[in-house]
């Protein structure tokens, strides 16, 4: 059994306490990207920032980002390894204002996955192995119907995961990747 009340076992637990009451199940996925600090890997800083739990005093940017109240439910690191903050059955706050074929407020209907990078670099090959498999099990899981970008679903705010991101390889396999307003099928 690789799903527990919304949590997957293959993911390490990272919980957060930012998350609310899904609208209804989710049938989307977001992808995202973060470093923190900005250009900087390997801290494990979203996972503390998810957990309300940032040090001010390790980087100058996290006093600018220690009051904010974000989480995500998967956080993709650079070496491929996968940590859970929220169970997909609760509504991560990863989106903001967003809007997918304008249905609003996205957090209530979608899962939010975040790769360790930025937008001025490539994703590495691990990130995108557990990526891939991390979608086909949600997949198997939830109604999945669409994923798409952060900079879809809030155009006018966001940029991730970037021009960077290669949404080839999700489409290589069978993923409907949707830009919000054309819908690319492969498989």
């Amino acid at each position: 059994m690789l799903w527990k009340q919304g949590w997957y076992e293959q993911a390490v637990p990272c919980p957060s306490p930012n998350f609310g009451v899904r609208t209804r199940t989710p049938d989307l996925i977001v992808i995202h990207n973060i470093s923190l600090p900005p250009f900087e890997y390997g801290s494990h800083s979203a996972q503390t920032l998810f957990q309300n739990q940032i040090d001010r005093n390790a980087h100058p940017f996290f006093s600018v980002i220690e009051h904010l109240r974000v989480s995500s439910h998967f956080v993709i690191e650079r070496d491929g390894c996968v940590y859970q903050c929220v169970s997909c059955d609760d509504a991560a706050y990863h989106a903001g204002v967003s809007s997918f074929h304008n249905e609003a407020a996205c957090n209530g209907f979608s899962i939010g996955i975040e790769l360790e990078g930025c937008d001025f670099e490539p994703f590495e090959w691990a990130q995108y192995d557990s990526l891939l498999k991390l979608i086909v099990q949600l997949q198997q899981q939830y109604p999945i119907r669409a994923v798409t970008g952060h900079q879809h679903i809030a155009p006018s705010r966001k940029t991730d995961p970037g021009h960077f991101f290669d949404w080839k390889r999700l489409q290589e396999v069978g993923i409907e990747v949707d830009f919000n307003e054309t819908v690319i099928i492969h498989g």
